[in-house]
């Protein structure tokens, strides 16, 4: 690789102009060179924000591939589409970050870890919520044993309406789900990964259509339609692991409560306890004394500044260069991308079938 990676672009929709690009604009070792997408304009136009005076746009994936001085490749594309691009990508030489999930189905996440292995180049996933300070915080308490043993945790991604009605989130063709494989992916990878847990045992899973068929419903981004909402509006699954730690996991984008609370988790161990309200609270027993302890994630101080630092998009995007050109280990790595999707995939399986779902 040059001293500069030189970056493509695949799929420059919202997802890439709302993180990706911005992020990646802000890395000093990085050229975006290359615009794809089916509709060129928006290539087009991502190129003229943040792409270097030669970068090419293309509509074909598979042509930015044959470009040799190309080092990477940002799938940011519908769900059913990051296995294929991803493999061709990797198989072309390139390194490659996918946009969360990983793919639609657990075969195809599957597929993408072999591929990463067979041609030794990186992948990683698209998880930014590890990024978050106080996940890193959290991350750091439970590697130093703080919470003990970590038997009971929830995973929750509850929208009260929240129903996102653009692009292609409300078809399941095209993504596989709704808020379970959207957003409940985030809080089920937060959660394994701060508990460092990646071995399921059994899975058992519910998913519901009650609020989707509603017309004019009250939404964040405009009322849906009804015709075209052919995903669940809430999903719920009980995961059990080799070790027998049980994890809830909570998502949805329509719910009728109050106890809204996105990309978060509860830990619960023999030493202490630990979760993500009001911040960071840890919690346990001292001298026959129960404790609440409330973590400062900024380091005020003074009126100019909050010490809140550079955002986790920002982050992620550092540390997935720093691992490319120092030659590290991403911190998501694919095999805990697949996990998560196998345990998704778990959950649905379940809710159809009505039967659990057991992992050899």
């Amino acid at each position: 690789m040059s001293s500069k990676l030189k970056i493509a672009i695949v799929g420059c929709g919202g997802i890439a102009n709302g993180k990706h690009l911005p992020s990646l604009s802000k890395q000093q070792q990085v050229e975006l060179v290359a615009f794809c997408d089916i509709v060129t304009e928006r290539a087009e136009k991502a190129k003229e924000k943040y792409g270097t005076p030669d970068a090419k746009v293309y509509e074909d994936f598979r042509e930015p591939l044959k470009d040799g001085a190309i080092d990477v490749v940002h799938v940011c594309t519908p769900n059913d589409s990051h296995a294929e691009i991803t493999i061709a990508a990797l198989e072309a030489g390139k390194h490659v970050m996918c946009e969360k999930p990983m793919a639609k189905t657990a075969a195809d996440a599957r597929r993408m870890v072999e591929a990463a292995k067979r041609t030794g180049k990186k992948l990683t996933i698209g998880y930014n919520n590890r990024f978050r300070a106080d996940s890193r915080y959290l991350k750091q308490v439970c590697e130093d044993g703080d919470l003990g043993e970590i038997y009971y945790a929830k995973a929750h991604a509850i929208r009260r309406r929240a129903v996102p009605t653009w692009g292609v989130f409300l078809d399941e063709e095209k993504q596989g789900g709704g808020p379970l494989i959207d957003i409940g992916t985030h809080a089920l990878d937060l959660t394994l990964w701060v508990m460092n847990n990646y071995e399921p045992k059994v899975v058992l899973g519910t998913a519901f259509h009650k609020l989707s068929s509603k017309e004019n419903a009250a939404n964040a981004w405009g009322s849906w339609d009804p015709e075209k909402f052919t995903v669940e509006d809430s999903a719920f699954g009980m995961i059990i692991m080799k070790n027998g730690a049980t994890i809830v996991l909570e998502s949805s984008w329509a719910l009728n409560t109050l106890d809204v609370k996105e990309a978060k988790c509860t830990l619960c161990g023999t030493e202490g306890g630990a979760d993500m309200e009001d911040g960071s609270r840890i919690n346990g027993e001292k001298h026959s004394r129960l404790y609440t302890n409330k973590i400062q994630m900024d380091a005020k101080g003074v009126d100019f500044y909050d010490g809140k630092g550079e955002s986790m998009q920002d982050t992620e995007m550092r540390l997935w260069i720093d691992a490319l050109l120092n030659d590290k280990e991403p911190i998501v790595t694919p095999e805990q991308a697949c996990v998560v999707s196998e345990i998704l995939e778990a959950i649905y399986e379940s809710a159809k079938t009505g039967k659990a779902v057991y992992f050899d």
